[in-house]
């Protein structure tokens, strides 16, 4: 949750830098980047929730926790690059994407050994 408070506080700064009042998403591509690796973010974070606390309940906390940690951090550093320029955004985005499908891995795998195995 503070990550999207930082995130959206990020918006914020970026709407009064550059005379942006909401609803309005467009206009200095400066703003145009924070607005959209914020959306980006925030799209993503109901599904790496879910994906963490099946991971965590079925498979193993400590995993799931360092996967969760590795996921936060590669997604400050995706907001950090996108804000900077858009080719910024494709490194983390990547190491993102590999840490939930790990997460999905994870959580398939202690729900199978949960319902299939006593």
């Amino acid at each position: 949750v503070l990550f999207l408070a930082y995130f959206a506080m990020q918006v914020i700064y970026a709407r009064r830098k550059y005379s942006i009042s909401p609803p309005e998403t467009r206009g200095h591509p400066e703003f145009e980047r924070v607005f959209r690796a914020q959306a980006n973010c925030s799209e993503y974070f109901p599904i790496f929730i879910a994906l963490l606390w099946v991971a965590g309940i079925f498979f193993h906390q400590g995993v799931a926790a360092a996967c969760g940690m590795l996921y936060l951090y590669t997604r400050l550093r995706y907001f950090q690059g996108y804000a900077m320029a858009a080719q910024g955004r494709l490194g983390p985005l990547y190491a993102s994407a590999w840490l939930l499908w790990l997460l999905v891995g994870l959580a398939l795998a202690g729900l199978l050994a949960h319902f299939l195995w006593p």
